[in-house]
This record gives C-alpha cells, structure tokens and sequence, in this order.
C-alpha cells in the first residue's frame, strides 16, 4: 500500500516555531539523506495519525508532496509525546 502526505516547506526552524505549529494541529519534520541538502517540512496531524498505526508505513516508501513535487521517503524516527496519542515530529530519509 502507498501512502501520500500532502506538505509545505518550513522556513521558520527552531523549538519556538515548532510549538506554535504542534498547538495548530500540525507536525514539524525534516528529509534528509546522502548528497542532498535537509529539508525543514511541516503537515497537517490528521494527515499522518492514522496511517502510522500501519506496519508498512515503517517499511515502505512513502510519497510526499511538498509544494506540488512528489518525493519519495522512507521514515527514519518518530517522536511522539508521552502520554497523548500525539506525533511530535518525523524524521525522514530520501528513499
């Protein structure tokens, strides 16, 4: 199964700016890998919570669209928070 989460670079980095958009409902993450360069991104929480409770969300590649241009990932870290069943931030890797 493929999976498609609709982003929007970030431009505003930082543990201020990530925090007002975690209160909006949305998760910061990031796309990095070898030879290119990292990218801040940011998606709705609705866009992702119920597709990680997927197996093959962790082992497939995903297809992000950030700003009109497909780009295909795989996850790399999730952080969530303690006690809530809330995503923090994704960290993503080019597949």
């Amino acid at each position: 199964m493929s999976y498609t989460i609709a982003a929007q670079v970030r431009t505003e980095i930082g543990r201020g700016s990530s925090r007002r958009l975690r209160h909006a409902d949305k998760v910061p993450a990031v796309i990095y890998g070898a030879g290119k360069e990292p990218v801040a991104i940011v998606f709705d929480h609705k866009d992702i919570i119920n597709i990680q409770s997927n197996d093959d969300f962790y082992t497939n590649a995903l297809t992000i669209n950030l700003d009109g241009a497909d780009v295909k990932v795989n996850v790399k870290a999730m952080q969530r928070h303690a006690f809530k069943s809330l995503i923090e931030h994704v960290d993503f890797t080019y597949a």
